[in-house]
């Protein structure tokens, strides 16, 4: 390894910068898939959401179905559950003075929701719901249409459960701030009891959405929670009901192992030609060894030992000098500007690059880099186990 140094050490080097841009890279993409889900369930389904069924085809305040104690207790006790926020959704025209809006109206329990969503952390001015509160949290794009403020009177009318007509008046308690534009601009929070009583659906609900202690055993537990109510209650996961956001995610992660790959195959010519060199230049070396009387099969392993080291090297450098990065960028992510950071905006996420840092991402990274090293080993083995010994020792 070290008869040419320079050599060495440019193989090592080019090892460590290929790990320390996957690990960048792929931790970017992978970051920014889980805020994307996590975001996308928090807000809107949760990672299984039970509904009436018929439900998810024809979203209407008719197709709703009976919450009661039993229900809620059966599903928070089912394991692998941490939550199950109850939710009554849908539409009505909103009016202050000569203003008009049609808006969606969530009734939701407060404390539930804010675990779910964060809505404390979008709170810009008043304050929370509370528990048996009458007024409503509205979007600050709403506001500004309505020319309401905190205090003000806000008037709701829209048609309840089996057409009854749902009219009210509400307090705006306080205004929230969305990321995307079309939720500030459409978005109204009451209690779950004062939905419930403005649509005349008591005890009713449109979904309850289920969050996961882990979300790997989502299937396990939605075929637990199946067992409840399977005549007349649907039980689907995020993947079923966010399949475009599924799609494009599954779309943009070709694309990043597409170009890992690329990035792999340069590092891997580059370990080749290295490897190469170091055969060539030792050949007169394993015939001179092999004529005195050394097996092959230890000249072998001299050279996979060797091949191994420089992997070895390469891949821990590429590691210590990415974890730092990566630790900088979960606490500081990159800010985008333009186009990707309204693209990020359609999915109701700050603009920004989030990290991950899992274990098991560095593990393998390591081992399809080790993988490449030993696959450059090969040439190395073809020429010590098929080399003529005079023709070695005269070159």
């Amino acid at each position: 390894m070290w008869r040419n140094r320079r050599r060495s050490l440019i193989t090592i080097s080019s090892v460590l910068f290929a790990l320390f841009l996957a690990l960048i890279m792929r931790s970017m993409q992978l970051g920014q898939y889980k805020q994307m889900i996590e975001s996308a369930v928090k807000s809107s389904t949760g990672f299984i959401q039970i509904h009436d069924k018929g439900y998810w085809e024809d979203k209407t305040i008719d197709n709703t179905f009976v919450f009661d104690s039993t229900l809620s207790e059966r599903v928070r006790s089912t394991g692998n559950v941490s939550r199950a926020i109850p939710r009554l959704e849908s539409f009505a025209l909103v009016s202050s003075g000569r203003q008009t809006k049609g808006v969606a109206v969530i009734g939701t329990i407060p404390a539930e929701e804010d675990y779910a969503s964060g809505l404390h952390t979008r709170l810009v001015r008043g304050e929370m719901l509370s528990a048996g509160d009458q007024g409503v949290l509205i979007g600050e794009g709403l506001a500004d249409y309505l020319q309401s403020g905190v205090g003000d009177t806000i008037v709701l009318l829209g048609q309840g459960y089996h057409g009854v007509t749902a009219a009210g008046t509400f307090p705006v308690r306080g205004i929230i701030r969305f990321i995307q534009p079309d939720q500030n601009n459409s978005m109204l929070y009451m209690t779950l009891p004062m939905a419930q009583q403005l649509y005349a659906s008591e005890g009713r609900l449109t979904s309850l959405s289920v969050m996961l202690n882990n979300t790997d055993k989502l299937e396990e537990t939605r075929s637990a929670l199946q067992a409840i109510d399977p005549d007349n209650l649907e039980f689907m996961t995020w993947r079923e009901m966010l399949r475009e956001l599924l799609q494009a995610i599954e779309g943009d992660n070709i694309s990043g192992q597409f170009m890992l790959g690329i990035l792999y195959m340069v590092v891997g010519f580059g370990i080749l030609g290295t490897v190469l060199m170091m055969t060539v230049e030792r050949r007169k070396e394993f015939g001179i060894m092999v004529a005195v009387g050394m097996r092959r099969s230890k000249l072998l392993v001299i050279v996979l030992i060797e091949t191994f080291m420089i992997g070895v090297t390469g891949i821990l450098a590429g590691i210590a000098l990415s974890i730092p990065v990566l630790v900088y960028l979960q606490h500081y992510p990159i800010t985008l500007t333009g186009e990707a950071a309204k693209a990020m905006l359609e999915y109701n996420m700050p603009p920004e690059m989030p990290v991950l840092l899992e274990p098991g991402f560095f593990v393998t990274q390591a081992l399809v880099v080790l993988a490449i090293t030993f696959l450059t080993a090969l040439y190395p083995v073809r020429v010590i186990s098929r080399f003529q010994v005079v023709k070695a020792i005269k070159s």
